[in-house]
């Protein structure tokens, strides 16, 4: 029997403990790293083989690192993601699911991860549905005060062309693209169009640099 591959990423090692001996004793789910915090969580997805990820929300002291972690993840590796918290917050499971979190899992209920687990990897067709859907809510919310022309403006820069490329492609004046570029930057809450576009490939959930 193949096994599930997971890896835990939670700052209890108490709880990665607990957790990592409760789930090997599944015969079909296994371990195969932890981390204790988003760096090391990073590191690991650049390097193990993995199906799903069981994330806590809270990893640092600065709140939901969780969230950004996962963020992250999901560029560096495809697998499934699973929120854990001990914290139920309306607005905080908004964002897990924001972030491309598959499904959302209080610590009081870990009894039902095995379940869970098993639901991300082999049925995961319906929720990614949704999130696919949700992901492009998410960009509609973040656009809908560009206007059609800055629009315009800002997919191209998402695409990689340079402003003077887009100059050349628009038919427009130097002056008036810097205008538009300077209206869409200050709508979308970003001091330059790579912050622009890293912040609505990441849904809104952004905080200001991307970890190295």
């Amino acid at each position: 029997m193949s096994h599930i591959k997971v890896l835990l990423v939670e700052d209890d090692p108490d709880w990665i403990k607990a957790m990592t001996a409760f789930l090997n004793r599944e015969p079909d789910i296994l371990i195969v790293g932890a981390a204790s915090g988003p760096d090391e969580a990073i590191r690991l997805a650049g390097t193990l083989a993995f199906d799903v990820v069981l994330m806590d929300i809270h990893l640092t002291e600065m709140g939901l690192d969780g969230i950004y972690t996962a963020i992250e993840i999901h560029e560096i590796h495809p697998a499934k993601i699973i929120m854990l918290t001990s914290v139920n917050d309306e607005e905080v499971i908004k964002q897990a699911f924001t972030a491309g979190a598959v499904n959302y899992i209080d610590k009081t209920r870990f009894e039902e991860l095995p379940h869970a687990i098993r639901s991300a990897h082999h049925h995961p067709f319906a929720m990614e549905a949704l999130l696919k859907e949700y992901a492009r809510l998410k960009r509609e919310e973040q656009l809908k005060e560009l206007t059609a022309a800055e629009r315009e403006v800002f997919e191209l820069i998402e695409e990689g062309y340079t402003q003077s490329q887009i100059e050349k492609k628009l038919v427009k004046a130097e002056s008036t693209l810097k205008n538009q570029v300077n209206k869409m930057l200050k709508k979308l809450g970003a001091v330059s169009s790579k912050e622009a576009v890293e912040k609505v490939r990441r849904r809104g959930l952004f905080r200001g640099k991307k970890r190295e």
